[in-house]
């Protein structure tokens, strides 16, 4: 029997129908999801403020998808907390939250310096940093065209050796730029490099260093002439470091989140925004000396009761983490057996009579008084808190709680 085109068009558009009916109505917690706190996010941000000097502004940095917490809610509840302004790393990510309908100011952090994507970034009532000359011309032809001011923020590597002008001719620069009349100097940055490690609030660490060299610039080109200009160094660890620290603005990024960049710093008692979770999608028990996961890196010693949980390292779990993780159930703790495959995990739930196919375990979270942390997971796999967060895939529905 041959099918005529208006046939295969009406059984096309039929099937079409199937597909987007199914996934509207598919449950995000089918599989594996994150949950995210606004509460959470605004508790972090006054927290973080009321250590603040008078005056000190709060950039909430939400790069790379709010550090895979979703951007535009973390905006929105780091504004209801009190910041002051927003930081991202890409000129998408700036265009994303303005899409949104967030109006407040939003630096790029990262490196713009092609005229059509600086007259973007302008159109948008984004703001660059420039680290260079040739950039700030830019931005010059750009506001003399649409005679208008182009806001910007002018960065100094103060010892980072990444984004930045060299500190030897910064003043020699900056005496030229200022004389540039359709550039608004609104910000002048420079970025710590050591501020997390155990010995950054000695006099002679390497961040304090940073911090009398970025002075001195400021002084050389007299900043007390210009106080418009806001002057901002810190980012998380730096913020903690103190007072001498915060000048105009702090970027505040990880204890956003929740969490203090390294073990010595003050006890914010900040509360995490991110849980993990997941179904359990298969029960099973395999004998004694049995190779569980690809590559049968670990052996049963004993009968052993399997749960299968519906994530994997295409979800953002490393598979380098296998065998040093667990899961919370009920209160209780559950190692995870065998390698981490691309969309499941295994998990060890011998002498367990309450986790059936269905039921949820928390990866990163708290229950009952047992909690994992994204630190946990950076310890055991020789990484940051930072990579921890920002692993995790789209493929997860982020849930507001």
């Amino acid at each position: 029997m041959r099918i005529s085109n208006k046939q295969r068009i009406n059984k096309s558009n039929y099937e079409s129908k199937i597909v987007s009916h199914s996934l509207v109505s598919l449950d995000p917690t089918q599989r594996a999801w994150i949950e995210i706190s606004g509460r959470s996010i605004e508790y972090n941000v006054r927290k973080i403020k009321s250590l603040l000097t008078n005056n000190c502004q709060f950039m909430a940095v939400v790069k790379a998808d709010g550090y895979g917490h979703d951007a535009k809610f973390v905006s929105q509840n780091a504004i209801k907390g009190g910041a002051d302004n927003l930081g991202v790393a890409t000129l998408k990510e700036g265009l994303y939250l303005r899409s949104a309908g967030i109006s407040v100011p939003i630096l790029i952090l990262g490196n713009i310096y092609t005229k059509k994507d600086l007259l973007i970034c302008f159109q948008n009532n984004l703001m660059p940093t420039i680290s260079d000359i040739k950039q700030c011309i830019i931005c010059n032809q750009i506001g003399k065209e649409y005679k208008k001011s182009f806001y910007v923020h002018l960065k100094i590597d103060t010892g980072m050796s990444r984004l930045g002008f060299e500190t030897n001719n910064f003043v020699k620069i900056f005496d030229n730029i200022i004389l540039l009349k359709h550039i608004k100097i609104d910000g002048i940055y420079s970025h710590l490099s050591t501020a997390d490690e155990l010995d950054a609030s000695n006099e002679n660490s390497f961040a304090n260093i940073q911090r009398r060299n970025f002075l001195q610039l400021l002084s050389n080109i007299s900043i007390k002439k210009y106080p418009d200009i806001k002057i901002h160094l810190s980012n998380s660890a730096g913020t903690l470091l103190g007072h001498n620290f915060h000048f105009d603005m702090v970027r505040v990024g990880l204890c956003m989140y929740g969490y203090c960049p390294s073990q010595y710093q003050i006890n914010l008692k900040l509360k995490p925004v991110m849980s993990l979770k997941s179904k359990v999608s298969f029960i099973r028990t395999v004998e004694n000396e049995v190779g569980v996961s690809y590559g049968k890196n670990f052996i049963t010693n004993k009968r052993t009761k399997l749960a299968v949980i519906s994530i994997g390292y295409a979800d953002g779990i490393y598979r380098t983490l296998s065998n040093k993780i667990s899961v919370i159930h009920n209160g209780k703790i559950y190692p995870q057996i065998g390698s981490i495959t691309m969309d499941q995990l295994m998990i060890d739930i011998s002498g367990s009579n309450d986790i059936k196919i269905g039921d949820t375990v928390i990866l990163l979270g708290c229950s009952e008084g047992k909690c994992i942390s994204p630190i946990d997971w950076a310890e055991a796999a020789s990484t940051i808190t930072w990579e921890i967060l920002c692993a995790f895939k789209n493929r997860l529905p982020r849930l507001q709680v």
